[in-house]
């Protein structure tokens, strides 16, 4: 499926891949939540739709933002990986949200806190370092 892009934005043209609600959901979740099977995606407390799961991993996937490949000790389940593509989105998902957490407790107070949050707060560019070496010692673990 070859995506559709609305003009030459390059703002539209990120939004129309990863604008809808459930693109950076994944990708959080996969890269701070350790979320690498469609199994684990499901048990989320986003609670997504299996069949839109799938066509969102499949559209992931086909932008280069994730790979699937399968356990090496279970040939029957499939993994998913943020690829270095991927990765260059953590940024954007910490900044998101640092901009929550200042914008948004005030009307939803129940948001996360606690000491991931304390780290985000303090220094936004060493969280975001911290994440990418954690996710690049994941990928090491499967050698990749």
């Amino acid at each position: 499926m070859r995506q559709d892009f609305r003009c030459d934005c390059p703002i539209t043209s990120a939004l129309d891949v990863l604008g809808d609600k459930w693109m950076l959901v994944i990708v959080k979740q996969m890269l701070i939540e350790g979320k690498e099977t469609f199994k684990h995606f499901t048990e989320s407390d986003e609670a997504i739709a299996t069949n839109i799961l799938s066509a969102k991993l499949k559209l992931l996937e086909e932008a280069a933002i994730i790979t699937k490949n399968k356990l090496p000790d279970n040939k029957k389940t499939n993994i998913y990986l943020l690829t270095d593509k991927g990765l260059a989105l953590t940024p954007i998902i910490v900044e998101l949200a640092h901009w929550s957490d200042h914008h948004l407790r005030d009307i939803h107070s129940s948001m996360v806190s606690g000491e991931t949050m304390k780290l985000l707060r303090q220094d936004k560019s060493a969280f975001v370092d911290m994440l990418k070496k954690n996710y690049r010692e994941k990928l090491s673990s499967f050698g990749i």
